[in-house]
C-alpha cells in the first residue's frame, strides 16, 4: 500500500452546510485509513463515495476529469471542491497512477485521439488503436490491461459501468494482478466486483463512514434476494 490515510481538514472549510460538505458521510468524516491493497467505496447515488474519490485524485495530481498527471484537458464540473480540504498520508509517496471516471471516459478517449495526431505511438498504451474504435466494454478492458500495471495508485469510479457480468469477472482477475504491485480504490455498485477476496469495503450509507462485510452490503443482499425470489419481487414491483 502507498496511501495510508485521508484526513479531512474540517477547520479550514468555510461553510460546512454547503455542498458537498453537507453530505452526511462527508460532513462526519474525520479520517479514513487504508489497510489493504484493494479498497471499495459503496453507497447509494449521492452518498459521497465519488466525491471523496475525486478529492483523492485531485490531491494525487491526477486530472479530475479522468486520467493521470500527464493528461491535461478541460471538462466542465470536474472541480474537486473537497480536494482542497483533505490531506493524504503516504508511505511511501507515489506519483504514478490513474483516475478513471466512467461518466467522462468518452472525453478522455477523445483527448487520447488528439494526442495521437502528433504522436500516433501513444496508441501502443491503449491496445494499438483509438479507444473510440472499440466498444465501450472493450475500451475499458484495454485501458486496464495496457495503461495500468505500473507501481502506483489507481482510483476507479464505477468501472463496471461499461462491463457485462462476464467482463466484470475478467476485471476481477485484472484487479488481482494489479494489486500485486499497486493500490486500488474503487467506487462501485457491482456485487461481482465487491466479491474480490480480502478487500476492505467502506459503507457511505452511514455517517460516519464505516467498514462493512461483503455479505452485509445492500448490493449483495438485494441481488441475492432478487435472484432467489424473482417472481415475488416482480409481482410486488409490477402488479
Amino acid at each position: 500500500m502507498f496511501l495510508r490515510e485521508v484526513i479531512k481538514r474540517s477547520e479550514e472549510i468555510p461553510n460546512q452546510h454547503q455542498y458537498p460538505f453537507n453530505i452526511p458521510a462527508i460532513q462526519t468524516l474525520d479520517r479514513i485509513s487504508f489497510n489493504k491493497n484493494v479498497t471499495f467505496f459503496v453507497g447509494e447515488n449521492g452518498s459521497g463515495k465519488s466525491t471523496l474519490l475525486e478529492a483523492i485524485a485531485y490531491q494525487c495530481g491526477f486530472n479530475t476529469a479522468g486520467g493521470s498527471q500527464n493528461n491535461l484537458y478541460e471538462l466542465d464540473a470536474s472541480e474537486a471542491q473537497l480536494g482542497d480540504y483533505i490531506r493524504l498520508s503516504w508511505m511511501p509517496k507515489v506519483n504514478n497512477g490513474f483516475f478513471l471516471r466512467a461518466e467522462s471516459f468518452y472525453n478522455f478517449a477523445s483527448h487520447i485521439d488528439e494526442l495521437a495526431e502528433d504522436d500516433p505511438g501513444i496508441y501502443e498504451y491503449y491496445g494499438g488503436k483509438s479507444l473510440h474504435e472499440q466498444s465501450h466494454g472493450e475500451s475499458f478492458l484495454t485501458l486496464f490491461q495496457n495503461r495500468f500495471g505500473k507501481r502506483g495508485i489507481y482510483l476507479l469510479d464505477e468501472p463496471e459501468a461499461a462491463l457485462s457480468p462476464q467482463r466484470q469477472l475478467v476485471f476481477l482477475s485484472i484487479i488481482h494482478e494489479l494489486q500485486k504491485n499497486a493500490q486500488l480504490i474503487i467506487a462501485t455498485h457491482s456485487p461481482i466486483l465487491l466479491g474480490y477476496p480480502n478487500a476492505e469495503i467502506y459503507n457511505f450509507d452511514v455517517a460516519p463512514i464505516e467498514l462493512i462485510q461483503y455479505e452485509q452490503t445492500d448490493h449483495y443482499q438485494i441481488t441475492r434476494r432478487f435472484l432467489e425470489n424473482r417472481n415475488f419481487y416482480l409481482k410486488e414491483l409490477i402488479d
